[in-house]
Formats: C-alpha cells, sequence, structure tokens
C-alpha cells in the first residue's frame, strides 16, 4: 500500500523536474508531499525550485507536522494544506501544489474549470473548484480546501494556482497535467475559438457510470441543461446532400477566423 523512503523521494525529484521544465512552477514556487505511512509523509522543502530539487533537501514528517527528519532547510509554509488534505481523506497518498499558467490565470479570474465539454477530463479529474482566496502559507488556505477533499480531485486557489490529490503521488500529478490540459481546453473554446459542443445530460450520465465503473467516486458533477445533444452529427463529410452542410462549415470557420485576428488585433 505505501512506498518506501526511497522510492517516495525519488518520486518526488522526478516530479519536481517534471513539473519545472513544464512550466508549471516559476523560481522557487509549488510544493510536493508523498505519504509513506499512516502517519508520515515526505516533502519538498521552501526555498529551492523543484527542477533542482536534491535528495537529503526533503523534509520527512508527521500527518500533526512534526518534523521527523530534515537537512538545512525547513519545510514550507504551504505545507498546512497538504496536511490537511491527508488528515480529512485517509486514501490520499500525494499532493501536488503548481501555478500552471492556463489554470491559474481561471484561478485569478475566479472561473472554475467545470464546462462538460470534454470527456478524458470528466472521467479522470472531474470538476474543479475554485476555493475563495486566503493569505498563502495561512490556517485558512487548509480551512478553505478541507470540504472538497473527499468528493472532489482537485481545486483552484483564487488568485494563487492549482492543488491536486490522489491515491498515489502520479495520480495526483496526472491530474494536475490534467488540469491544466482542461484549462487550455476552455480557454480555446472559450475565448479563442469561441465554440463547443457541451455533452447533454444524458451523455454525462454515462460517463459518470464510466468513472464509477473505473473505481473513480470523487471529481464532483459538471452541470448540464435539459437539451438535446449538439454533438450527434458528422462534420465535413462530403456527401450528395452535404452541399449546404459543407458551406455551413465553411462559414463557421470563417467566423471564427475572423474572431481570432479580431482578438489578435486587440492584443497589439
Amino acid at each position: 500500500m505505501y512506498i518506501n523512503d526511497y522510492q517516495a523521494k525519488e518520486l518526488i525529484l522526478d516530479i519536481g523536474r517534471r513539473m519545472y521544465n513544464k512550466n508549471y512552477v516559476a523560481a522557487n514556487d509549488g510544493n510536493i508531499t508523498c505519504k509513506t505511512g499512516t502517519d508520515t509523509i515526505w516533502a519538498t522543502p521552501t526555498g529551492v525550485s523543484k527542477g533542482f530539487l536534491k535528495s537529503d533537501e526533503l523534509i520527512k514528517m508527521r500527518l500533526d507536522g512534526t518534523v521527523l527528519q530534515q537537512g538545512e532547510l525547513n519545510p514550507s509554509s504551504e505545507i498546512k494544506m497538504h496536511l490537511r488534505i491527508y488528515n480529512e481523506n485517509p486514501k490520499v497518498m500525494g499532493v501536488c501544489h503548481a501555478h500552471p499558467p492556463v489554470a491559474t490565470s481561471f484561478a485569478i479570474a475566479g472561473i472554475s474549470l467545470d464546462k462538460p465539454i470534454y470527456t478524458e477530463t470528466l472521467l479522470t479529474l472531474g470538476t474543479v473548484p475554485v476555493v475563495h482566496y486566503e493569505t498563502p502559507g495561512s490556517q485558512g488556505i487548509p480551512d478553505s480546501v478541507a470540504p472538497y477533499c473527499k468528493d472532489y480531485n482537485a481545486v483552484l486557489l483564487a488568485n494563487h494556482g492549482a492543488l491536486t490529490w490522489g491515491e498515489n503521488l502520479i495520480e495526483a500529478w496526472y491530474r494536475l497535467e490534467s488540469l491544466e490540459h482542461y484549462a487550455m481546453i476552455l480557454m480555446y473554446t472559450g475565448h479563442i475559438i469561441g465554440k463547443a459542443n457541451a455533452l447533454s445530460c444524458e451523455q454525462i450520465q454515462e460517463l459518470i457510470k464510466i468513472r464509477k465503473k473505473l473505481g473513480i467516486l470523487s471529481g464532483g458533477l459538471p452541470p448540464c441543461c435539459n437539451m438535446e445533444a449538439s454533438n450527434l452529427t458528422d462534420i465535413g463529410v462530403m456527401s450528395s446532400s452535404a452541399g449546404r452542410s459543407s458551406e455551413a462549415n465553411t462559414a463557421d470557420i470563417e467566423s471564427i477566423v475572423q474572431t481570432v485576428l479580431q482578438k489578435l488585433g486587440q492584443i497589439k
């Protein structure tokens, strides 16, 4: 059930490098923890880039915050939110906190990631609420996160960043990747292309059933409207009756191109 200390430390170092190389953190941002026993975790220290971590810099702690083993560096002030997640949900074995640019932009804008448009995210990550703002490192952050630790797999911290957890550290990391990927898709469809076909309530329920079969019981439920599915027609297929469809598709593309060009012009 638990991985050993060596495996946990190596995994933290590997994910720290991945986090840094993907531009999910800058400078010394972010923190990572991994559970190795009923009451023990390994954690990244304060003041070190996640891309340049060393094994002897990692810190072993109890879930009450007691330090069991450390080098010259102290735990991050944000360790409290990690400890709170482990204490609220004993199934959690790994936690990642970072500032991926697109997802963090949604956090700053106060926009949750909950539009039902992407099957993969709905299956593996679920919806991602934005929790209210609290000062980084304060007790307010773990208190704000606590209500979501069992029913969700991630949250956005208002004006701050992203926080994910899982039944192992790899799962927590994958959820961080999925969260940023989902945020990018929402940005493109909502603010660049300006169009997205939402899944119907029936389609969402089918996906939730699959999610439960996969053993994923958390992730929340996205909002849905009682409307017919808008994604059941093939697009761009040439046939004897495809004339008007092709013309409509071309018109859609031209409209999208014009919208994008206008937005690029506004950026200038």
